[in-house]
């Protein structure tokens, strides 16, 4: 059993979900999202970031962390902002000493959904399904784009181990 901390990294909301993965089975454990305010300097907000995830990681105490990839923005202030949160969540998984696996936003969709171009509901829609926990009414958004990188990595390092 290998328990994966996903992470859907972003400035403003920052989505986190973990799963237990035995090899075959997909099961649901918590998830959360961090809010920061565009008020703050953006130190406070990656440091808000950055403890808040330490504190879900140390709660739930992963072996495995997947992260999403960023996506080429047209807004290079956004780009670099979100690259900002997203480096700050690696940092944090490192700092706990976990292993770290990285994957892109189309890769996540296409291995939750079955298409890379889905939308968010589906998302959210297959997540509950997967994980067999329709009734999370409360499931934002980016804590399910963050459970479904966990499963995009359960899935992947399950194809991985039968390559070998």
């Amino acid at each position: 059993m290998v328990r994966i901390f996903g992470i859907d990294p972003g400035l403003h909301i920052t989505g986190w979900g973990v799963i237990d993965y035995d090899g075959y089975h997909l099961k649901y454990v918590s998830h959360g999202t961090i809010k920061t305010s565009p008020a703050d300097k953006i130190e406070r907000r990656l440091g808000t970031v950055h403890r808040q995830l330490l504190d879900a990681m140390k709660n739930t105490a992963p072996q495995e962390v997947g992260v999403e990839q960023i996506f080429v923005n047209y807004n290079p202030a956004s780009s670099l902002k979100l690259g900002m949160a997203r480096g700050v969540a690696l940092c944090a998984a490192d700092l706990m000493g976990l292993k770290i696996f990285e994957y892109a936003p189309n890769m996540v969709k296409k291995t939750v959904v079955g298409s890379g171009h889905a939308a968010k509901a589906q998302v959210s829609d297959m997540v509950k399904r997967l994980l067999n926990c329709g009734g999370l009414d409360d499931l934002k958004d980016d804590a399910a784009d963050a459970l479904a990188v966990a499963i995009c990595h359960a899935h992947h390092d399950r194809v991985c181990q039968l390559a070998m």
